[in-house]
């Protein structure tokens, strides 16, 4: 790295299918390992009942999404459900200019534009301990098997891939990943 040129934060998107505990694991990460942002997802849909503004999703009308669509305010956008989903690009530029790690919570569609638009990103798939252990979380929350199928079929455009078979033990896994890519991107910008 040319000296006076600082060191960015790395953007890590983190995909797995409906039920796989994906931002429950993210939120045992970010208390285990310093140096972390979530970003928070703009969504067109209602919020459940325990879901809570501008921490779970910003929550917006699809007239606002639409505004927001149209001047390129969005890193990446999906239409999942019948709902629109968007991550935002200030956010994600900010805070990787401030030299922190942003966390991306999103489904396969959002990460596949991310990874045509910043290869340089870290792309870690969350897998169910079973395909049973998935179809049981999934009648749960009345999920189609088939989309979370689909999206598992997509494993191989990920960097890593980590099993969520017990929460504490996957947060440690994700954290391994982490550090392991911090360590090699500095490795390489030292060069």
């Amino acid at each position: 790295m040319p000296s006076g040129q600082s060191q960015k934060g790395l953007l890590f998107v983190i995909s797995a299918p409906s039920g796989c505990g994906k931002t429950s694991l993210v939120e045992r990460l970010i208390k285990i390992c310093p140096g972390l942002v979530r970003s928070v997802s703009i969504t067109t849909r209602k919020p459940r009942k325990d879901e809570r503004t501008n921490k779970d999703y910003k929550f917006v009308s699809k007239a606002t999404f639409e505004k927001l669509k149209k001047s390129g305010k969005f890193l990446e956008w999906a239409k999942v459900f019948d709902h629109y989903y968007g991550t935002s690009r200030e956010f994600v530029n900010k805070w990787i200019k401030r030299k922190k790690d942003v966390l991306l919570t999103i489904d396969v569609q959002g990460a596949l534009k991310i990874k045509k638009r910043r290869p340089n990103s870290v792309f870690v798939f969350v897998l169910p301990p079973s395909r049973d252990e998935l179809k049981k979380r999934l009648k749960k929350r009345k999920t189609r098997l088939t989309i979370a199928k689909w999206e598992m079929s997509h494993t191989k455009y990920y960097d890593h891939r980590i099993v969520n078979d017990k929460l504490h033990l996957a947060a440690r896994r994700l954290k391994t990943i982490v550090l392991a890519e911090r360590r090699r991107t500095k490795m390489v910008k030292d060069k």
